[in-house]
């Protein structure tokens, strides 16, 4: 029986018994977990539309919406979205922990039997599963797309190793660079933080070995996969970074995101995040400490200690990988959170224990294969039982979460925006929370006169609306969506620039006396246009090297 058959056995009973927990205490309802159930929810509300690759939102800020699509990754919310429509709603979360820590079981099992032995790929393969990082994620944080994110982190990592010719002689050539690009892009259309950790992570590694080797050809295989990855997320990242100018982006640096505020152990003046914080540390301490334990007593670097081939170079390279993100934790490094692009839209650089939980796994998988290693392995699960009961007791659990967020679509009540994707010009917290989809506003105090217009709405999809007006004078039209340049107006078959409200950028349309025919589409700017040729080119570019390598 093929080994990764195993691997998926493992993983499987090591996921069920991290979901144990939720099935008597109800849904882990960590920080994150409003956002992503409202996310799948408002997914599979517009599948039903018909419209299966959304941008914007339907229910989010109560009906008014947010483009939180073009900004938030797709692989999360379009696999939490197909559970919602599969499984039963309360167990949604169950399943999308038990598949994602199955995934994490098998990537790290498929790297870990490149270094190491079967069974201690297999026994490395369970500890990753289960580390406290992946038991932070599920019990108090709920960031399900990161969690996913970090579950194929062992894949870039042994793309990087093929890249870099450091698995065998001789064998790296120009199709490996697909075993880097494709877990690469789906780490970064998982969750952006863990795209940008992992980025960095890996250009260490590849520059130390290139400069160890003295090799221009492993910086230019690295770029090149690099690239090919970024071309392949073109249709996400694109958009995502252009339309940055549109909303308000710098919220997502507001006070208690910033880097500075979420160092290891430190204190600010708000007690419930140094709670956190601290909780938050002692699980990243914990695996810098079994890090330097396995390393230590894998003996990797005994000074007598003969490795074949370029074994060695791959350890020493692992270990600064795993020192670099534990650094990247500490205050003294705040420096460089300042100064090196886009590293402080990590927010949390305890964000960074998600690498050294995976340089630990293969130290771990090192050690296992020591006389008498598979101990240490026993060991570590065992000290693993008081850490998740203690996380447990530490989350927030409701068992009526779901079907809750599910009435909140129900009742059409909807959920609280996001500060960082509302529109620019507008606050989503002065937003009424009950208002109708079609309204005339008042142009004095006297009031409107809702008697002198006609509505009838023929179309109120989350991305084509279309209503007719019969107006006996000139009216404004007040819409319950948010003003955003991709919104595109017509009136009568002409092109209008909408108007707004004077206290929140509510979309408001003047029309004429008589009959008016109002069409609104959320259109498909250029930048999306783009995006989607740049992913097209570079699916080309990965098709080409598909068949280079069955060729050769």
């Amino acid at each position: 029986m093929p080994g990764w058959v195993f691997a998926i056995g493992v993983s499987l009973l090591v996921s069920l018994a991290i979901v144990l927990p939720f099935f008597w205490m109800g849904s882990a309802s960590g920080h994150d977990f409003e956002f992503h159930v409202a996310s799948w929810l408002d997914v599979s509300y517009q599948w039903s539309e018909g419209t299966f690759y959304p941008r914007w939102t339907a229910w989010t800020n109560h009906g008014f919406g947010e483009p939180r699509f073009i900004f938030y990754p797709p692989l999360s919310w379009i696999l939490g979205a197909a559970l919602t429509r599969t499984v039963p709603l309360p167990l949604v979360p169950v399943f999308f922990v038990v598949l994602t820590q199955m995934l994490a079981g098998l990537c790290a099992y498929f790297l870990l039997r490149r270094l190491t032995g079967e069974r201690a790929a297999l026994l490395g393969a369970a500890c990753y599963a289960a580390n406290p990082n992946a038991l932070l994620m599920t019990y108090i944080r709920s960031d399900f797309a990161e969690q996913l994110a970090c579950a194929i982190f062992p894949l870039v990592l042994l793309g990087a190793l093929k890249i870099t010719n450091l698995l065998e002689e001789n064998t790296a050539k120009r199709s490996s660079i697909l075993d880097f690009a494709l877990p690469f892009a789906a780490v970064w259309l998982c969750n952006a933080p863990a795209g940008v950790i992992i980025s960095y992570a890996m250009a260490l590694f590849i520059g130390w070995v290139a400069v160890k080797q003295r090799s221009w050809r492993i910086i230019w295989r690295g770029a090149a996969a690099i690239a090919l990855g970024f071309g392949l997320t073109g249709f996400y990242l694109l958009p995502a970074a252009y339309e940055q100018r549109w909303v308000n982006i710098t919220q997502a640096l507001a006070g208690g995101l910033l880097p500075w505020q979420n160092f290891l152990f430190t204190v600010t003046a708000d007690s419930e995040h140094n709670w956190f914080n601290v909780i938050a540390s002692w699980c990243a301490l914990l695996l810098m400490l079994a890090l330097g334990f396995c390393m230590l007593a894998s003996r990797r670097f005994a000074f007598r200690q003969t490795l074949p081939g370029r074994t060695r170079e791959i350890w020493i390279a692992l270990l600064v990988v795993g020192v670099e993100a534990s650094l990247l934790m500490l205050p003294f490094t705040n420096f460089l959170w300042v100064h090196v692009p886009k590293l402080r839209f990590v927010q949390f650089p305890w964000r960074w224990m998600s690498v050294v939980a995976l340089v630990y796994s293969c130290f771990l998988g090192s050690l296992v294969e020591r006389r008498r290693g598979w101990l240490a392995v026993i060991l570590i699960l065992v000290l693993s039982v008081p850490v998740a009961v203690f996380l447990v007791n530490n989350g927030w659990w409701d068992a009526d979460e779901m079907p809750d967020q599910k009435a909140a679509i129900t009742n059409k009540i909807g959920f609280d925006g996001t500060d960082e994707y509302d529109p620019l010009g507008d606050d989503h917290l002065d937003l009424p929370a009950k208002v109708p989809q079609v309204k005339v506003v008042a142009d004095d105090a006297e009031g409107a006169d809702e008697n002198a217009v006609e509505v009838n709405i023929l179309n109120w999809d989350t991305e084509h609306k279309k209503i007719v007006i019969d107006a006996r004078e000139e009216s404004r039209i007040a819409m319950r969506i948010l003003n955003y340049p991709a919104w595109r107006v017509e009136v009568n078959g002409k092109i209008v620039a909408p108007e707004r409200m004077d206290d929140v950028n509510q979309m408001v349309i003047p029309v004429e006396p008589g009959k008016s025919v109002i069409e609104i589409r959320f259109a498909r700017t250029a930048d999306r246009v783009i995006g989607n040729i740049v992913s097209l080119i570079s699916l080309g570019l990965v098709i080409g090297l598909f068949f280079l390598r069955r060729r050769s």
